[in-house]
């Protein structure tokens, strides 16, 4: 049996990597919450027209939990898989991953705060 050619293997890899995006999004009630707070972020950026600088770091930020909580779906995923029963270990491997998800988030809303503070309080003081 030959191997597939470079664009065949490359086009399967993205086409399971979408195949796992999709499969979080449909299973995971927090990545509806991170969706949720993804497009009212980017809707504040727009209304308040952030800098460039600011754009690249919302967008970042959005990233980086977007990819904790599939990391964390993963690792559960996986987790469930080898451990069914009740495991003191895989317990704790799950806290992780999910402190891994809290940790981005929490990050990225103080980094959300640093940018859209200042433009919340130019907003209401211009509303005065």
């Amino acid at each position: 049996m030959s191997r597939p050619s470079f664009i065949r293997s490359r086009y399967n890899s993205f086409r399971f990597a979408f195949k796992g995006m999709t499969a979080v999004f449909r299973s995971e009630p927090n990545m509806h919450l991170h969706v949720l707070a993804s497009v009212i972020v980017l809707v504040m950026a727009y209304r308040f027209e952030v800098t460039r600088v600011e754009w690249c770091l919302l967008i970042l930020c959005i990233g980086l939990v977007w990819m904790a909580e599939i990391f964390n779906t993963s690792i559960e995923t996986l987790t469930d898989l080898v451990s069914p029963e009740q495991n003191i270990w895989a317990g704790k491997t799950k806290d992780l991953a999910a402190g891994g998800v809290l940790m981005a988030a929490i990050t990225s809303v103080a980094v959300g705060l640093f940018i859209f503070i200042p433009y919340w309080v130019d907003y209401v003081n211009t509303e005065l």
